[in-house]
């Protein structure tokens, strides 16, 4: 078992096996893209409170579930290559926050449009809407401090301590409506005993999601491709590679 771990983590490895995935996942990200798309736009019934204003949660939840995602797997790959001094686990969580801030800032401008016409304006300091910025800046924040720092390794480890700093940040958001008055509605999915969501909703919504999370994957694995022959532009490997491509 160890061996197949640390034979998975092998950046040549990754790289040639990254490559192979990436068309597959490009193509399984436009099929569950359009269908979710499709079965949200169309498929949906209309909110009887709402309207079609309401249409915008697909794009919306599953961006905001993505960001809170994002930043545990970010924080759990820091960790791992700041106990275990793993490279790919390092690269990982460095690539992981541009994606994450994407979906951070798609949440928060998109929550923007739908809280217009709902509640009258476009931003709210309520507790949910001012965590997930902070959430944002904690992306934003990772971002900087690894281009500010020349070596990469070092820079690495200050990236995974500040993203295990911020993880306190999550139960924030993800509570943030139980906890204090909030403009955001309460959960509607994620209940325990029934989701209090039409089927017809539910269905594209999580269509969505599972199309949002293919995608982070597709872009993880370019961006860790990409930050990997930049790391390793002097190994054996990379040289090897770059000839097989000139020839």
């Amino acid at each position: 078992m160890m061996k197949f771990i640390y034979m998975m983590a092998s950046p040549p490895h990754f790289y040639r096996l990254a490559g192979k995935w990436l068309p597959w996942l490009s193509g399984i990200t436009l099929l569950l893209l359009a269908a979710g798309l499709y079965g949200g736009l169309i498929y949906a019934p209309t909110d009887y409170q709402q309207g079609e204003s309401y249409r915008i949660i697909f794009i919306h939840v599953p961006a905001a579930w993505m960001s809170l995602f994002i930043y545990i797997a970010m924080a759990i790959a820091g960790a791992i290559g700041l106990i275990w001094r793993i490279k790919l686990a390092e690269t990982v969580a460095v690539c992981s926050a541009p994606i994450g801030a994407g979906f951070t800032l798609l949440a928060l401008i998109t929550g923007s449009m739908w809280g217009k016409p709902m509640w009258g304006a476009w931003w709210v300091w309520d507790a949910r809407l001012t965590s997930e910025l902070l959430l944002l800046f904690l992306y934003l924040g990772v971002m900087s401090l690894y281009s500010a720092i020349p070596d990469k390794r070092v820079a690495s480890r200050a990236v995974a301590l500040l993203a295990l700093v911020g993880v306190v940040n999550i139960p924030i958001i993800h509570y943030s409506v139980e906890w204090w008055n909030t403009l955001h509605q309460g959960p509607t999915v994620t209940k325990f005993d029934k989701p209090s969501i039409d089927v017809r909703m539910l269905i594209p919504l999580m269509v969505m999601a599972v199309a949002f999370k293919v995608y982070y994957v597709w872009a993880l694995f370019l961006r860790v491709r990409v930050e990997l022959l930049e790391r390793e532009r002097n190994t054996q490997w990379v040289k090897e590679l770059l000839k097989m491509n000139k020839g």
